[in-house]
């Protein structure tokens, strides 16, 4: 979990520069730059929205491995 928030954070910190260079300064192709990693941090919560889910499904599988073996 740490490896994922740590990656994440690192992404957006990645991004400050181009931000400014962008909304303060009106460099244009820092507008293009940040799009691009913009893309990049859609595709990265994707993948992390998609590993949440497999890990809360395979709780739940393991959740309800334990209670019917508990019924037996």
């Amino acid at each position: 979990m740490h490896h994922r928030f740590q990656q994440l954070q690192e992404f957006v910190s990645s991004l400050e520069d181009d931000f400014r260079k962008f909304y303060e300064k009106g460099v244009m192709s820092a507008g293009t730059r940040l799009r691009k990693k913009m893309q990049e941090l859609r595709k990265l919560a994707q993948e992390i929205r998609v590993e949440i889910q497999q890990i809360k499904q395979e709780k739940k599988s393991a959740k309800e491995g334990k209670e019917e073996k508990a019924e037996e």
